[in-house]
């Protein structure tokens, strides 16, 4: 590792409502987004990122990308909401309750049969019961229309109660889609509604509420205690919470001014605004049950308390029962064992993989980059058996990158899988017309989107999910892949090839705590130190577009800037300003875009797509991504499309480019963790630049801040629905 004069990481993590829930959003707002280094901006950016995409600029009667995956989303939540309809009573834990815990059960079955709970109780409803594990899927996503916006009159009526409540009125479209038709009433007699829209916080909320109520609007007002208590559910959700402890929501409702926070939890779960849940916690050291109804009887086990959204709930839920059907049924016999066993003893490295997935329906393979080199063979071995075997990735960089390991096509997006713009299509089920998917960056992999997934996979089909445990985490809700690891319900192989080179060395160390000196005689690997901000900006700009080609031979178009988040004096927004002003300097004709401005484009929440503007007309801005045309319409431009030199690490995870040049400025030092650094150094393929501005935060860091803990419920779930081993 060299340090050069000075030439040539995220913001705060999040934590749990309560305790920082103004970043809650932090992990959402980037295409990507996992432990929260990007929370001090998400706030204002949480609508950045949650657009719908406008793929392939057809025209209107052609179902774009987007739309479809829009679609098949509705129709699993529809399904969802069949199934919710369609649960029995509450799962009976046959542990003793008491307590308090006796009276969230009593209460939470009054909601249940259509009573409010009695205002001395706050309900707590136990999971209710799920059928067994069966092949209920989504169909296939059809034509539709694209979601029509809110009408004028309906915008214009919003208008005028925002202005009588002192709020911008440029909000009343995002008002009116958020509450819908008689959005102008609902908000009038309910003005915290107003939570309801992104960015809004509490405060502006409540300011909103006193303009229109007067005196009768008051801190314990119930209206208002449902409205803080959805927003901080919301909050944690973007925090990658699929749920809350009961204790910690409280908490954060009390620091929210709300004088009852149980009551307005009570209030809110009695509206159906949130669900409630009480699930049983094995005792650490405790042994296992007797079988004995009696002595279990006696026993008092621990349970939590937990509250949550309806929909990242019951797609905790969903997936659960999905992932329960592939690890319950047995692999489609498409292949002799001998078969099996003789592609496994050509594959190598991957002999161990292929052995997993030809005896089981779920497989976890954990490694760096260079272990893509085995489910690339894993799909090798599953075509010459005759199986229909596909991959998916997280972006479309990573589907190239991974499609050059295979021989012929099998390779798309998540995102274009689900949509059907790439991949196998559906049978007449609904499920994919598929033996085999291997998903490639699982920890990318948010609850919704897994449940999709899983849901759409035919019975007998095998799944494996592969990824670096190491990286950051989803953006949206959950740790499906740490929580599968954790459960070891189903086989897991860790790859032995190493990530070459002294880029290998130094990100393999990170991943263990270690950040290592390491030899560079290529100059793999450059330490750049700045002394502040301004400084590091400068520097930046120097290395992408003169220090890296000179001395590198990367050309500044294959050269990527990650920092921290896109806030403050070197965040993404200050060094795409700087990085267009030498690269690429134009006046901003459309939206403050130029023909061969570098873009980084979220067509929907939790996804960036790398772009470059080609031009603007009466259609739209007009984008080349991946290869592929994409028209963004004008209304659309602000929100979905940003200048893409400089990403954040969430932004950029499941890619990698052969240069890139990582920015820590000096306030930075306290947002830092292990997971963020050991994302943003790992996107480098041939060359690495560090402009390092945050002294010894950065091994401190790397060391000793590990990933933040998520509330989720998956393993928890799972264990019912499996076959007991004891």
């Amino acid at each position: 590792m060299s340090t050069e004069p000075p030439e040539t990481t995220e913001n705060t993590e999040p934590g749990t409502p309560g305790a920082a829930t103004e970043d809650a959003g932090a992990e959402a707002a980037d295409a990507g987004g996992g432990e929260g280094v990007e929370a001090a901006d998400a706030a204002e950016d949480a609508g950045a990122e949650a657009t719908s995409e406008d793929g392939d600029g057809d025209t209107a009667a052609q179902l774009s990308a987007a739309e479809a995956e829009l679609a098949a989303q509705r129709v699993e939540r529809e399904r969802i909401e069949r199934r919710k309809a369609e649960k029995q009573g509450p799962v009976e834990s046959g542990t003793k309750l008491s307590g308090k815990a006796a009276d969230l059960l009593a209460a939470v079955r009054a909601v249940e049969s259509g009573a409010k709970p009695v205002a001395t109780v706050f309900s707590e409803p136990e999971p209710p019961r799920r059928p067994a594990p069966g092949p209920v899927r989504p169909p296939h996503p059809v034509a539709a229309e694209a979601p029509a916006g809110p009408a004028p009159e309906t915008v214009e009526s919003v208008q005028r109660v925002l202005a009588d409540g002192g709020a911008p009125q440029t909000l009343a479209p995002q008002v009116a889609a958020a509450l819908g038709e008689g959005a102008a009433d609902q908000l009038r007699a309910d003005p915290w509604q107003l939570l309801r829209v992104a960015g809004v916080r509490t405060e502006q909320a409540d300011g909103f509420a006193r303009a229109l109520l007067g005196a009768e609007c008051g801190p314990d007002d119930e209206r208002r205690g449902r409205a803080v208590t959805v927003w901080l559910l919301e909050q944690a959700a973007a925090a990658g919470h699929t749920a809350l402890e009961m204790p910690t929501l409280t908490a954060a409702l009390a620091q929210r001014g709300v004088p009852d926070a149980e009551a307005a939890v009570q209030h809110t779960l009695a509206e159906g605004e949130a669900l409630a849940f009480q699930d049983a916690l094995a005792e650490p050291g405790a042994s296992a049950p007797r079988g004995d109804d009696e002595a279990e009887e006696d026993e008092e086990r621990p349970v939590r308390v937990l509250v949550g959204l309806e929909r990242y709930a019951l797609a905790e839920e969903s997936l659960a029962d999905g992932l329960a059907r592939l690890i319950n049924s047995a692999p489609k016999q498409d292949g002799s064992a001998e078969e099996w066993e003789r592609a496994a003893n050509a594959a190598g490295s991957a002999a161990d993989l292929i052995r997993a997935a030809a005896a089981h329906g779920l497989v976890l393979h954990t490694g760096g980059p260079a272990s893509q080199a085995e489910p690339a063979a894993l799909l090798h071995a599953a075509h010459a058996l005759g199986l229909r075997a596909w991959a998916a990735t997280h972006s479309p960089v990573g589907r190239d990158r991974f499609s050059t390991l295979l021989d012929g096509p099998g390779a798309g997006t998540v995102a274009g899988l689900l949509s059907g713009a790439e991949g196998p299509g559906r049978d007449a089920d609904g499920a994919f017309d598929l033996d085999l998917l291997v998903l490639l960056d699982a920890p990318q992999l948010d609850v919704e989107t897994a449940a999709l997934l899983t849901e759409s996979l035919p019975d007998g089909a095998r799944l494996v999910l592969a990824g670096d445990p190491a990286v950051l985490w989803s953006a949206g809700p959950g740790r499906v892949f740490a929580d599968l690891l954790a459960a070891r319900v189903c086989p897991q192989i860790a790859s032995r090839l190493p990530d070459p080179g002294p880029l290998g060395e130094l990100v393999s160390g990170i991943g263990v705590g270690e950040l290592n000196q390491v030899e560079a005689p290529g100059k793999e690997v450059v330490i750049v130190p700045v002394r502040d901000a301004g400084e590091a900006v400068h520097r930046t700009v120097q290395l992408v577009a003169d220090s890296v080609p000179r001395a590198i031979g990367i050309p500044a178009e294959e050269t990527q800037v990650i920092t921290p988040g896109h806030g403050g004096a070197a965040g993404t927004r200050a060094l795409n300003a700087a990085l267009k002003e030498r690269l690429n300097p134009g006046p901003g004709r459309f939206g403050g875009f130029d023909p061969g401005d570098r873009v980084a484009y979220s067509p929907a929440p939790g996804r960036t797509v790398p772009g470059q503007v080609v031009k603007a007309d009466g259609e739209g801005l007009h984008l080349s991504c991946a290869g592929e045309a994409v028209v963004v319409p004008k209304e659309r431009v602000e929100q979905s499309v940003r200048h893409g030199w400089a990403l954040t690490a969430h932004q950029a995870a499941g890619a990698r480019w052969p240069a890139v040049v990582v920015v820590l400025p000096g306030d930075a030092a306290q947002t830092l963790n292990r997971p963020w650094v050991y994302t943003a150094f790992g996107r480098a393929d041939r060359h690495l630049s560090v402009v390092h501005g945050v002294e010894q935060a950065l091994p401190r860091a790397v060391a000793e801040v590990p990933a933040k803990p998520r509330t989720t419920r998956l393993a928890l779930l799972l264990g019912p629905l499996l076959p007991s081993t004891g």
